[in-house]
C-alpha cells in the first residue's frame, strides 16, 4: 500500500480492512481516549492529520466533536493520491476536512495547528527517517502532538499472523499487516527516537491491543 498505485478494488479492500482493523483493534480507542482530554466542550481546534489513509481518524475527530460542539478543521494529508481519492468520497458529510495529497516534508501550512496526529505511520519508515517525522510534526504543532503506533512484540506477531489468516485474509492486508507487525518499532526503540528528535517532557504509554502512544501535551510551545 505504501507504493503509488490507482485506485482498485483490491486497494479499497484493504484500506476498508485497515478501517476495520483500527476499529476494533485499538487505534480509535486511543484516539478517543485524548479527544476527550483535548477537545473541550464549546472549544475549537486546527488539527493536521499525517498520513490520513482514507481518513477513518479524521472522521472520527468530527463525530466526537459534533458531540461536543467543539468546532474543527483538519487537513488530512496523506502522499498517496489514490487513497486522497477514496477518502474524499467517503467523508462528503464532513466539511470540516480538507484531504490534501502532500508529502509531510514538504508540507508548509501558512498557520501551525493546535493538534497534529500521526497514527499507525511511524513504522513504515527507517530508524532515521522516523525521527525525521517527529521532528517535523513538532514543528508544525502550537500545543499536542499524538504519535500512535503498533509496539513490536512476539505475542503481536502471533495474533496479526492469527488474523489475517482466518478473518482479514485479502492479499493486500495480509501482506501489510505483516510487515507493520515485524518493523513496529518497541516501546524503548520509540522512547529513544522521540529523545533523539528533540522531544522533552513527553508522555509515553503501553495501550491495549499491542498499541502504543507518545505525545507532547503543552500550554504553551516550549
Amino acid at each position: 500500500m505504501d507504493r503509488p498505485q490507482p485506485v482498485t478494488p483490491e486497494l479499497e479492500r484493504d484500506l476498508a480492512n485497515l478501517r476495520s482493523l483500527n476499529r476494533w483493534f485499538g487505534s480509535h480507542r486511543i484516539m478517543r481516549h485524548f479527544l476527550r482530554r483535548w477537545l473541550r466542550p464549546n472549544g475549537k481546534a486546527r488539527i493536521l492529520d499525517v498520513a490520513t489513509a482514507s481518513g477513518d481518524i479524521p472522521r472520527l475527530i468530527v463525530d466526537h466533536a459534533r458531540g461536543q460542539n467543539v468546532s474543527v478543521h483538519i487537513d488530512a494529508i496523506d502522499q498517496q493520491e489514490s487513497t486522497i481519492e477514496i477518502a474524499r468520497r467517503l467523508s462528503a458529510a464532513y466539511p470540516e476536512i480538507d484531504f490534501i495529497c502532500a508529502d509531510l516534508f514538504e508540507w508548509n501550512p501558512s498557520e501551525l495547528y493546535d493538534i497534529v496526529l500521526c497514527s499507525l505511520t511511524l513504522h513504515h519508515f527507517s530508524n532515521n527517517d522516523a525521527v525525521r517525522v517527529l521532528q517535523k510534526i513538532r514543528e508544525l504543532s502550537t500545543t499536542r502532538i499524538l504519535v500512535a503506533d503498533l509496539r513490536r512484540a512476539r505475542w503481536v506477531r502471533f495474533a496479526v499472523y492469527f488474523v489475517t489468516a482466518t478473518i482479514y485474509r485479502a492479499a493486500m492486508t495480509k501482506t501489510d499487516a505483516r510487515l507493520s507487525a515485524a518493523r513496529a518499532f518497541s516501546f524503548v526503540e520509540l522512547r529513544e527516537l522521540a529523545k533523539r528528535a528533540g522531544w522533552k517532557n513527553f508522555g509515553h504509554q503501553k495501550f491495549a491491543v499491542g498499541r502504543q502512544a507518545i505525545w507532547i501535551e503543552l500550554s504553551s510551545r516550549a
